[in-house]
């Protein structure tokens, strides 16, 4: 009855209760910190043009490109159990010719933030880790760490639509997300409509709202209307 597995099936489930608890009591303390997450973000150049956004793409379509400057401060996001955190924009727009009020949504830009606990998983060379190391040497968290000051950013990705028309679309905004991985506990994201005891929803975060610009032609470049007119005359 009290052989050595049975000791050694006791001591393990006793292990594995222990380390539920601690996990629980990690993963819970998240709600104890503060989140006042808050940025700015607008549109600096947009372009439409008609090409292939890809090099796999097998037509030509119309795709946007839009810079944008970014101001953010998520340094609150950043706890001892906070492992990374992921940014992204995003661009938003009605879709037109939907009967379901639809909104089209595409990722801009996107970037992930490594806590200095997790410097060693960033994609980065031997230098950059180094001064990335270097600078978060003998702090708990970096103050710098979540903050983000981009000047006419360009972006990662190229705005397409399945119909391969996008010029001259309206109200579109730059909306700013996040989410946080944490090293125990659950994958959270920004809060955009309400706050949660002490996780305050993002501060502002959104553009104005603004218009693709048409469709721009060549030089010398004539309409079908134009060329069918010519042949009448």
């Amino acid at each position: 009855m009290y052989n050595s597995i049975t000791r050694i099936q006791n001591v393990f489930g006793f292990f594995t209760t222990v380390a539920f608890v601690v996990t629980a009591l990690i993963a819970a303390s998240d709600f104890a910190a503060p989140r006042t997450p808050s940025a700015t973000i607008k549109p600096t150049n947009v372009q439409v043009v008609k090409g292939r956004p890809h090099y796999y793409s097998t037509k030509k379509e119309e795709y946007a490109i839009i810079r944008f400057s970014l101001n953010a401060d998520f340094s609150s996001l950043f706890t001892w159990n906070t492992k990374q955190l992921f940014v992204y924009v995003t661009a938003e727009w009605p879709d037109v010719g939907s009967a379901a009020n639809q909104t089209n949504k595409a990722v801009i830009w996107d970037s992930i933030i490594t806590s200095p606990s997790a410097d060693h998983l960033s994609n980065l060379g031997p230098a950059a880790l180094k001064k990335l190391r270097k600078s978060a040497a003998g702090k708990t968290i970096d103050p710098s760490r979540g903050k983000l000051s981009l000047k006419n950013q360009k972006p990662k990705y190229q705005i397409t639509h399945p119909s391969g028309q996008i010029a001259s679309a309206p109200d579109v905004v730059l909306r700013v997300h996040y989410h946080v991985q944490p090293w125990v506990g659950a994958l959270t994201w920004s809060r955009q409509d309400a706050d949660l005891g002490l996780w305050k929803k993002m501060a502002d975060g959104v553009s104005a709202a603004f218009a693709l610009p048409a469709l721009k032609k060549k030089d010398g470049e004539t309409t079908t209307k134009t060329k069918a007119k010519a042949r009448q005359i």
